[in-house]
């Protein structure tokens, strides 16, 4: 206690600059601690959302919102719809005789022709007038914050009469435990937390290290005198741990402050595609206790390892002995983490794609963690290596002092440039997952299919739905019949009811079409349906409006018709059998798994106008998009925003890491600059030595992190599934960054040298 007392009085009466080195250490800290709350908080943010959407789910017994009916019971019908790349909820509800308590947000359920919605929503339905086909009826009020996942939120409740909603379900409550739609799907959610780790929390790690050992030689100097003045070599530990841990301990306090502000102001603007109220924001216990715990316990132990040398040898640290140098054992943690990246690569590279993804999900992060801290813990080593080789090739009086000088101090500029080479290191590791994730969700075909049901949907509606503005081409697809009380593997064939007409209009290539004809589909590159035999017949079942049904073989034919279009959902199988529609009676359909496809063009202005004159024709036809997931596609939204998140806090990390150690590196290295000036050196000189001493050691680490950050990020994409292995688009990007970073750390270090000389800087040496 009698140390960590007596660390605490050297702190405040040590003088102007001890005083001025502490509040830099707070305020590092402060920085590092916010960064780290702001990741540690996004969980919480998450979770709090898909509480409420939870909440607000309608009971139904399967989960899709379409359970048995009961009669006197309510209705639901849930329909999630694209609104451009959002997902536009509506909830159909028709009320019974037995009483629905209403769900958060709502004091009562809308009745028939009548809707509640969304504050977002309310705003739209006066710009868009489309949006009344989605949500018919007149607007009866606003859905509550304690309903919403998030203020932008595109949600509706609409109410409906029973005989509108006889295909919905039963409700008797709202609320379940778990959301259908989750904001992050938890597969996706390890992909943030994988590349925040490497983005953010590694990089953190070193920059409270660096505030924590901040005028290193100056502390040491001053703690090896306390240990030759009888302190033991814990007690020596023990003081400079308490300057460490209170420094931690203030700053730890100002972050949690600075992150209250950040998350008041930037919930309420808003991040794009990302929003949440501020509530949802609030620390956990478990957060402040990391914080509060974690950062000064973190401090604790890197102020008694810096101290270990002042306790173990004074006299050597007062004389200022030479370092010895650093132990190869820096390399232990980058070799394995560099041969299973590079494993990965080969195997990409080969062909030998992994298919465990399980322990793909275990072992790629591990690599990512082993690489960044090696490339940490091996750079000492290894710009000691090119400091000795340069300096002895070296005829230029500044290149050889400074090589000299990192030759003997190894450490010294790399505490400079390590926080900017783990910033590029963590860039290429982003791209990576960016390149995977828009692999996800770009749509790069020039149509968009829509499919409905035909199993409830009249004549009527059918020949409505296929002349809404925007529709180029429609078609029925359905299967043959097979026998469900049969054992052996069914049988069955793919079938496309069209005229050639509506062929070509849905798709790109039709040769050898002839009205009337019978033929087979033949799709260059996909998969051939194995029970399209010519010759061989299969069963169709009918049904008539009148609810009449009736079987009909049909032969498949020896005819073939070259094909290919640009949805390849449409028709997934080479061999599907085109079928004129007067091979069918006339008025009868097919039933069971039929389904009435249409094309539009995937502009989504014009996605958004067939949508909406679909729900003009019925509101509650459940359209499924292909290649268009709404949930999806917010979801890879909200994960491309975060990570945007993590490499903004990483840039600030970085930067901040640079700025606290090139200022200290200033204040320590003033003696050895008036000692080299007062010998006659220029101060050209002196600042072409500094430069140097930052920037070749920096540039070789850039270098590795380059490499390394291109190998993690190539086998991430390996280990991803995506089509996308090599991504040489960004490796200009990533050279124009690191050269960017040498430029920086270059005009950082000239400052170090001034103009003026002051003697009494080495009037003790």
């Amino acid at each position: 206690m009698n140390e960590l007392l007596l660390g605490l009085r050297l702190l405040l009466g040590s003088g102007r600059g001890n005083r001025a080195r502490f509040l830099l250490m707070a305020t590092g800290s402060a920085i590092g601690v916010c960064c780290l709350a702001v990741i540690l908080a996004i969980p919480g943010i998450l979770a709090a959302q898909d509480a409420r959407k939870a909440a607000r789910e309608p009971d139904c017994s399967n989960g899709l919102g379409i359970c048995a009916s009961q009669s006197g019971s309510g209705l639901a019908l849930t329909r999630v719809d694209p609104y451009g790349l959002e997902p536009l909820t509506r909830i159909f509800v028709a009320t019974g005789v037995t009483p629905i308590s209403a769900p958060p947000g709502l004091r009562a359920l809308p009745g028939a022709g009548e809707m509640i919605v969304s504050p977002r929503l309310h705003d739209l339905l006066r710009a868009d007038s489309g949006l009344a086909h989605l949500l018919p009826g007149h607007e009866a009020g606003v859905i509550g914050p304690e309903g919403l996942a998030h203020p932008d939120e595109l949600y509706a409740y609409v109410g409906a009469s029973r005989e509108v909603l006889k295909g919905g379900g039963h409700l008797s409550e709202f609320g379940k435990k778990e959301t259908r739609f989750p904001t992050v799907e938890p597969s996706t959610l390890d992909i943030l937390r994988f590349t925040l780790a490497g983005v953010v929390l590694l990089p953190l790690a070193v920059f409270l290290s660096v505030c924590a050992r901040l005028s290193a030689a100056s502390r040491m100097r001053r703690l090896a005198a306390l240990r030759l003045l009888g302190l033991s070599r814990k007690g020596v530990q023990r003081v400079n741990a308490a300057e460490t841990v209170a420094a931690a301990l203030l700053g730890a306090v100002l972050g949690l402050g600075g992150y209250w502000v950040v998350n008041q102001l930037v919930s309420r603007t808003g991040l794009p595609g990302f929003k949440w109220y501020p509530e949802d924001g609030s620390l956990s216990f478990r957060t402040f206790l990391i914080c509060l715990v974690g950062c000064p316990a973190l401090a604790w132990f890197v102020g008694r390892a810096s101290a270990r040398k002042a306790a173990a040898n004074p006299l050597a640290v007062r004389r200022s002995a030479v370092e010895k140098p650093p132990r190869l054992w820096g390399l232990l943690p980058l070799l394995p983490g560099v041969g299973i990246v590079f494993g990965y690569c080969v195997a990409g590279a080969t062909g030998h794609v992994p298919t465990d993804t399980s322990f793909s999900a275990i072992l790629m992060p591990l690599a990512v963690v082993l690489v960044g801290a090696g490339l940490v813990l091996s750079l000492p080593i290894l710009s000691r290596l090119l400091a000795r080789r340069v300096a002895r090739a070296a005829s230029s009086l500044s290149l050889g002092l400074a090589m000299r000088r990192n030759e003997v101090e190894p450490g010294g500029a790399l505490r400079v440039a390590t926080g900017l080479v783990l910033l590029v290191y963590a860039a290429s590791l982003t791209q990576g997952v960016l390149i995977e994730l828009d692999q996800v969700s770009k749509n790069t075909a020039p149509v968009q299919l829509y499919s409905m049901a035909l199993d409830g949907m009249t004549r009527e509606t059918e020949e409505a739905v296929t002349k809404v503005p925007g529709v180029q081409g429609h078609a029925v697809l359905a299967d043959s019949w097979t026998d469900p009380e049969r054992e052996e593997v069914p049988k069955s064939i793919n079938a496309v009811i069209a005229t050639c007409e509506q062929l070509r209009r849905m798709a790109s290539t039709v040769k050898n079409c002839v009205d009337g004809r019978p033929a087979r589909l033949m799709i260059s590159g996909f998969t051939y349906d194995e029970f399209s035999e010519p010759g061989k017949s299969y069963p169709f079942r009918l049904r008539n409006p009148e609810g009449k049904s009736r079987f009909v073989d049909v032969r498949v034919p020896a005819a073939t018709i070259q094909y290919r279009d640009d949805t390849p959902a449409q028709i997934p199988r080479s061999g599907t059998v085109l079928l004129p529609p007067s091979v069918f009676p006339a008025g009868f359909r097919p039933e069971g798994r039929a389904t009435l496809a249409l094309v539009g063009s995937s502009a989504p202005d014009a996605v958004r106008a067939v949508l909406e004159g679909i729900a003009g024709v019925d509101p509650t036809i459940e359209v499924e998009t292909d290649s268009l997931d709404a949930t999806a596609l917010q979801q890879i939204t909200v994960i491309k925003t975060l990570l945007v998140v993590g490499m903004i806090l990483g840039l600030i990390i970085g930067l901040a890491a640079y700025l606290v150690a090139a200022t200290d590196r200033a204040v320590e290295r003033r003696p050895q600059v008036t000692a080299l000036s007062l010998l006659g050196a220029r101060s050209r000189t002196l600042r072409t030595v500094q430069v140097a001493q930052v920037v070749l050691p920096l540039a070789m680490g850039l270098v590795l992190a380059v490499v390394t950050g291109k190998m993690a990020e190539s086998s991430y994409l390996v280990t991803g599934g995506g089509a996308v292995f090599w991504d040489g688009d960004g490796v200009p990007l990533l050279l124009g960054s690191a050269f960017g970073v040498v430029v920086v750390a270059a005009l950082g270090s000239l400052p170090l040298v001034g103009r003026r000389i002051d003697p009494e800087l080495i009037r003790r040496d």
